[in-house]
C-alpha cells in the first residue's frame, strides 16, 4: 500500500520519543480525487485511532491509515531527507490528485488534470490560478490567469519557464501555450 523508507521511519521515532508514551501516528487523505486535495499526518495517543483504520507496523511506532484515505495512499511513500536546515519530509501519494488521465484520453481532458495536479498548486503558493480556456484544433493550448497571476509583471515568465515546459513535458504533442487574459484589468496581482 504506502512505503516509509528507514530516513523517514527513524525521523519519526525521534520525535514519538518526545510524546506521551503509546503515541504513534494516523494519517488521512483531505478532498482526495480533487485538485484541493492534501495528506494530514497527525500524533495519534494511545486508543485513540478508528477501528476502521489500516495498521502498518514500522517497527519502533504504528502507523494507522484511515480506512476511506487507503485507496488515494496507494503507492505513497514518506520520506526524511536531512540537510542543513534540519530535514525535509516528504509525502508523495500519485493518486491523491486523482488518476492521470491515459494517453488515449481527448487532450483536453489531459490538459485539464496537469493543471490541476501540477501547475495550480505550483501558482497556488502566489495565490494564482490558472484555467483552461480552450484546446484548438492546431493542439494549441489558451489558459487565463486569475487571482495573484492576473495582471502579474512575471506572468510571462511563469508560462514559458515553468508553465509551457510542464505541460509540453507531460503533453509532446502541445504545439503552443497561449495566455488568453487581459492583464491590463488585473488587481493586486501577486500579494
Amino acid at each position: 500500500m504506502l512505503t516509509i523508507t528507514p530516513a523517514a521511519r527513524d525521523y519519526f521515532a525521534r520525535l514519538l520519543e518526545q510524546q506521551a508514551e503509546g503515541t504513534n501516528l494516523r494519517l488521512r487523505t483531505v478532498n482526495p480525487g480533487t485538485p484541493a486535495a492534501d495528506v494530514e499526518l497527525t500524533y495519534c495517543a494511545a486508543g485513540a485511532h478508528q477501528a476502521s483504520d489500516q495498521a502498518v507496523d514500522c517497527q519502533a511506532f504504528v502507523l494507522y491509515v484511515d480506512a476511506d484515505s487507503a485507496a488515494a495512499l496507494n503507492g505513497a511513500m514518506i520520506d526524511f531527507e536531512s540537510n542543513a536546515m534540519g530535514g525535509e519530509l516528504s509525502i508523495r501519494a500519485p493518486g491523491l490528485k486523482g488518476q492521470k488521465p491515459g494517453a488515449d484520453a481527448p487532450l483536453r481532458e489531459r490538459v485539464e488534470w496537469v493543471l490541476d495536479a501540477r501547475i495550480n498548486p505550483m501558482v497556488a503558493s502566489h495565490g494564482g490560478v490558472v484555467g483552461l480556456v480552450d484546446v484548438t484544433d492546431a493542439k494549441d493550448v489558451v489558459l487565463q490567469f486569475g487571482g495573484g497571476c492576473h495582471g502579474c509583471g512575471m506572468v510571462d515568465v511563469t508560462l514559458k519557464q515553468g508553465i509551457e515546459t510542464t505541460i509540453r513535458q507531460e503533453l509532446p504533442e502541445v504545439r503552443q501555450v497561449i495566455d488568453g487574459t487581459d492583464h491590463a484589468s488585473g488587481e493586486n496581482p501577486y500579494y
